[in-house]
């Protein structure tokens, strides 16, 4: 009797304040483990890296999509991460027969799918996915950081961080970051004193 291919799907990036979030669907090869898969939160960022590139080897099928930052502010950030979701399950190679998707809510799938919540420590797939998706998220924010040194987005990622505040408040807000969230939002409706032309 054939296998019943599992895919498992997660997303990295839903709470920072600029980027992409991305998702990543990954379907395993029995014949080929991998050791070592666990919740890309809980793992380096070495060992993110020295797995990521073994689930690329070895997977049956995986892919990384996302969705972007107009997509994030004109959705909301749940919406866009169950469309990247979506995306990189219809991008696979392989058509899987089930979807397992790390949290409480699912994309919509012509296949069976299911929610499994804290699935990226409970189920390889699933595990794979989250460190796809995490390292592929980060190597985002270190493009980006080389673009625009001035925000530190390869130290925080693009979490709001005091430092990174700070950051917008003095530099602006740049056309990567997601203004429909609240600090966003707020800078944006309190512009800096430079940048109103105001002098005191």
């Amino acid at each position: 009797m054939p296998r019943v291919k599992i895919c498992g799907v997660d997303e990295a990036g839903r709470g920072p304040l600029c980027g992409s979030v991305v998702a990543a669907a990954v379907i395993l090869d029995p014949a080929r483990p991998i050791e070592g898969l666990a919740d890309s939160k809980k793992l380096t960022a070495r060992s993110r890296e020295r797995l990521a590139g073994l689930i690329r080897q070895r997977a049956l099928a995986w892919s990384v999509a996302e969705a972007t930052v107009e997509e994030i502010d004109r959705l909301n950030i749940l919406h866009a991460s169950l469309l990247a979701m979506q995306r990189a399950v219809v991008a696979l190679a392989v058509t899987p027969d089930e979807v397992w998707v790390d949290g409480n809510r699912c994309p919509e799938f012509s296949l069976p799918v299911r929610a499994i919540v804290g699935g990226d420590a409970l189920e390889p797939a699933i595990s794979a996915a989250s460190i796809l998706a995490k390292t592929a998220r980060d190597a985002q924010m270190v493009e980006l950081d080389r673009l625009h040194p001035q925000f530190g987005l390869a130290r925080h990622k693009g979490y709001p961080t005091a430092a990174h505040l700070e950051a917008i408040r003095r530099y602006g807000v740049a056309d990567f970051y997601r203004k429909s969230f609240a600090p966003v939002r707020r800078i944006l409706a309190n512009p800096p004193l430079w940048e109103t032309g105001e002098t005191d």
